[in-house]
């Protein structure tokens, strides 16, 4: 690969570059809007790369939780500028700045990125798969699972919710589920047995398509009528990203009209695994929160 450092020059991203990382997304047929870049900046930080006109030629992101690790997500390069070594140079940066930090990094990586991630010394764990539902199907009725009573999210819901959350995805990460809780709100859901809450659902809006996850639920059943009532509620077109433990789910998902579009690697650097328990995390919030 060509170095090409002349070129461009590294910064760090704010609101002003917005618009340039939406040129970046949507080079990449990725389904991030504006709220999207603006979320994850104000959560996290972004570094990208800028040619001499001021546009955004590559970018990443990194969004810290808890004291242990952080994401590493929007590895972008325009198609015009590939094949210079960009990705590689955003990918170390960010690992620079972490490893400062002292935390590890994990990424879900597309089957194009998954070498150059690789060569950077990340690490394969397990995977999961990207599924899509272009038009709304009738689905089974949420009702009828026997002891499972379905409502919508409430306030007084959060300490649970994340108490729940807290094992499954390895760290605290209430800033961004609140933030994803009120960007969508009909699909914010929670499912419980007794006064016991033992699943709940997101979603998002996206340029392409609405995103339902995450989804983190103690069983099957549980996670099948969260989102049954959420394919009740959530016009299409929807994403999912469903953990590939989670044979069970995929099958049903199938049934329902989804099908597959891409598979997604979950990849460490600098820990000996992944964070939290896929057991309990049925899909994902989407490769660029985690």
């Amino acid at each position: 690969m060509n170095s090409d450092t002349g070129a461009v020059h590294e910064h760090e991203l704010g609101e002003q570059h917005v618009a340039g990382a939406m040129m970046l997304s949507r080079a990449a047929n990725w389904n991030q809007n504006e709220a999207d870049w603006r979320m994850m900046l104000r959560l996290g930080r972004g570094f990208g790369l800028s040619a001499v006109d001021g546009s955004l030629v590559a970018s990443i992101v990194v969004l810290p939780y808890g004291n242990a690790f952080a994401w590493m997500s929007m590895v972008l390069v325009s198609p015009q500028h590939r094949r210079h070594g960009y990705a590689s140079r955003m990918l170390r940066r960010a690992l620079a700045y972490l490893q400062s930090l002292g935390l590890a990094a994990v990424l879900d990586a597309t089957p194009a990125g998954h070498e150059v991630y690789v060569q950077e010394g990340l690490r394969d764990t397990w995977s999961f798969q990207r599924y899509s539902l272009p038009e709304a199907r009738p689905v089974s009725d949420w009702q009828n699972v026997s002891g499972l009573n379905l409502r919508c999210l409430a306030e007084a819901d959060w300490p649970q919710i994340l108490a729940l959350d807290l094992p499954a995805f390895g760290a605290s990460r209430e800033p961004l589920l609140r933030a994803l809780a009120a960007r969508l709100p009909e699909a914010g859901l929670v499912a419980e047995r007794g006064d016991k809450i033992c699943g709940y659902l997101l979603g998002r809006d996206g340029r392409e398509a609405r995103q339902l996850g995450p989804l983190v639920a103690a069983d099957l059943p549980a996670a099948q009528a969260l989102l049954s009532h959420a394919l009740a509620c959530v016009p299409a077109p929807l994403y999912i990203d469903i953990v590939d433990r989670h044979s069970s789910l995929r099958s049903w998902a199938l049934m329902q009209g989804f099908s597959v579009q891409r598979p997604f690697t979950r990849m460490v650097h600098g820990a000996e695994r992944a964070p939290g328990n896929c057991e309990s995390v049925m899909l994902v919030a989407g490769p660029e929160l985690g």
